[in-house]
């Protein structure tokens, strides 16, 4: 069963402390939270010091709780002229509180109101996972995870520079300090890493001394005497490496390659696209539009897990570019029958999310939000809606210095040079060289010798434009069988087909016969004025992967694959090409991924902490098809 998430609810002791009902206990020191944050976790970690002239810096928090020592710490870093180029800060929570309650504790600190403010401005909603929030012009990295800690810690990848270990009372919470806890913070520790704690009871000193920390006490905050220091000894090399030096070549301006160059050079990288068409976001991304929505499922498969990941970081990044065009109009998947129906709301009720973002409407509800009648009702996305992909390519691209866009560049093979990757045109030269070079150029990849061996499908997709005077009056993007979208200059798009083997690039009648099919299913009695010869539409080719998962990851070196062990819980290791990367098989659903990949993308890069589980992560990898096939279910298209 997938994780529920309980919200906190906000109390206050009769001194106006914050105090948990659950716990019993309270949210910081009765003489001071800001004082103890800045005393015990930051000065106890050494900290500004010990960030002073770094590249990035990596903290990791086991209770969010109400943010203080989050903003603390964002307070003391933004304040320090010599802070690192990047600060993570890594912080879960098993029962987080809603904007509005965050806002009523934190005006309790007029101080932190404006990084208060911002932090909430990009509060995710309360579902379980990882929630990647990017502060401060994307210098401030906070990754939020919502769930149980001792769960959830054995799904995260990062190197920690120093821990915050603050929860409630050992006595009231004891599973947040236990040996199995501490031996989950160790395999997480950079070395050198510090850990800082208000508590100093002998069991967790125990448990930290058995996992190679090093402790000390030190003069605790206010009336508590001591607190707690730690140093990790263990000199293990770090698997988490910043690269030398940040260029990349992206092949393919496309919305997989357009928003991967923007996150790149977001983060300070050097980035040079080539596209081989006149445009950017004219191959497969070049549609009028295309739909946003997750794709949930009562057991919160992968897919489920991705495609919200993906939805939430699609939207926040469209948040900050006023030049996409996009509309939050909402999104309702109908059930195709009775027995469809009963399983959408079966995982509505499973999944538990909050209703803005998904909610059960009956066919009577749905009726009433398409102006339209239909005779099963299904999912409703309030916070879905539609995106224009070109828009959003060219966005991206202009909202980030470092970019160097060169349009019709076709390259014709990627050749491996001693300081990295060389894309070579059509006539033999290079067009341009850098130490990183990433693959996103769709259904063309496969015609490099790097990806021949990738099982990569290409499907053909029409959609039909159907003029604004014969559309339908809809408010709301519409799937059942297929999907209809409010007018969008001037038309209103209503698709799409899919067939394999067919390389067709034409508008055809049979297909537009096929979409107001569809368009007729959903919505019954709709299209018999509408002449399908006297449509207009476009034709696109969709990269497919087999289990219809994103390929993204290090590019693997396909030779002996028959010989490879079978899958287990990790991928095995697998040779791969030096700096070779991909971002591959985004399918129908490259508005979705395009945003949470490329912070992947650039995670791996840099050896930052990941922006998803790291099942996700071999979920996603290109070489897990080099193993034999026991893991290629993605779950159910739902």
């Amino acid at each position: 069963m997938p994780e529920v998430l309980q919200p906190a609810r906000l109390e206050f002791t009769p001194e106006g402390t914050p105090r948990s009902a659950a716990y019993g206990d309270v949210y910081h020191s009765i003489h001071g939270g800001l004082a103890q944050a800045r005393h015990v976790f930051i000065a106890g970690n050494d900290l500004p010091q010990r960030w002073q002239n770094r590249d990035r810096f990596v903290i990791l928090e086991t209770g969010f709780g109400l943010g203080l020592n989050f903003l603390a710490t964002w307070q003391t870093w933004r304040d320090n002229p010599q802070a690192c180029r990047r600060l993570h800060f890594i912080s879960f929570e098993k029962h987080p509180f809603s904007a509005a309650d965050l806002a009523h504790a934190q005006a309790a600190w007029p101080e932190l109101a404006e990084l208060a403010t911002e932090l909430r401005a990009a509060w995710p909603p309360l579902i379980p996972g990882i929630h990647r929030l990017l502060l401060a012009g994307g210098r401030l990295i906070l990754t939020l995870v919502f769930g149980d800690a001792m769960q959830r810690l054995r799904t995260i990848d990062a190197a920690v520079d120093a821990f915050y270990l603050d929860g409630f009372s050992p006595a009231r919470n004891p599973e947040l300090w236990t040996p199995e806890t501490c031996r989950a913070l160790a395999r997480l520790a950079a070395p050198g890493a510090t850990l800082a704690t208000w508590s100093v009871a002998g069991h967790l000193r125990d448990a930290l001394a058995a996992v190679e920390f090093d402790l000390e006490k030190r003069p605790g905050f206010a009336v508590k005497r001591q607190m707690l220091h730690g140093r990790f000894r263990s000199r293990r090399p770090s698997r988490h490496t910043p690269p030398t030096e940040r260029r990349a070549l992206i092949i393919g301006a496309g919305i997989a390659g357009s928003t991967a160059a923007h996150r790149l050079a977001s983060a300070g990288w050097q980035v040079t696209v080539l596209e081989a068409n006149a445009a950017a976001g004219d191959g497969a991304s070049g549609n009028l539009a295309g739909v946003l929505r997750p794709l949930p499922s009562a057991d919160d498969n992968r897919l489920s897990r991705l495609t919200r990941a993906g939805f939430l970081a699609t939207r926040a990044l469209l948040q900050t570019l006023p030049d996409a065009r996009w509309s939050p109009c909402g999104v309702l998947h109908l059930g195709r029958d009775a027995e469809h129906e009963a399983q959408q709301l079966k995982a509505v009720a499973a999944l538990g999310w909050p209703e803005d973002v998904l909610r059960y409407v009956s066919a009577e509800q749905a009726s009433a939000l398409l102006g339209w009648p239909v005779s099963t009702g299904g999912w409703h996305f309030p916070g879905g809606g539609w995106v224009q992909p070109p828009s959003l390519c060219r966005a991206v691209l202009a909202a980030a210095e470092g970019i160097e866009l060169r349009l019709n560049s076709p390259v014709a093979r990627l050749k491996a040079t001693a300081d990295g990757w060389a894309a070579i045109g059509p006539d033999g030269a290079a067009l341009a060289e850098a130490p990183v070079a990433i693959m996103a150029s769709g259904v063309a990849a496969p015609q490099f010798e790097q990806f021949g061996w990738m099982p990569q499908r290409i499907a053909r997709g029409q959609v039909s434009h159907i003029p604004a005077i014969q559309a339908l009056p809809l408010q709301t993007v519409v799937c059942k069988y297929g999907y209809a979208a409010p007018v969008v200059d001037g038309f209103q798009l209503a698709g799409a087909t899919l067939q394999y083997h067919d390389d067709d690039c034409s508008v055809r009648d049979i297909d537009h016969w096929d979409n107001l099919a569809r368009l007729a299913l959903m919505l019954p009695n709709s299209t018999a004025p509408i002449d399908p010869a006297g449509l207009g539409g476009r034709t696109g080719f969709r990269p497919m992967s087999p289990d219809r998962l994103p390929i993204v990851g290090a590019v693997p070196i396909a030779n002996g694959s028959s010989t490879l062990p079978p899958a287990n819980t990790r991928l095995p290791p697998l040779p791969r090409h030096r700096g070779l990367w991909c971002l591959q098989g985004y399918g129908a659903r490259g508005i979705v991924w395009s945003a949470l990949m490329a912070d992947l993308l650039l995670s791996r890069l840099e050896g930052e902490p990941l922006p998803v589980e790291t099942d996700l992560v071999d979920a996603l990898d290109p070489g897990r098809f080099l193993i034999r096939p026991a893991r290629r279910t993605a779950g159910g298209e739902g």
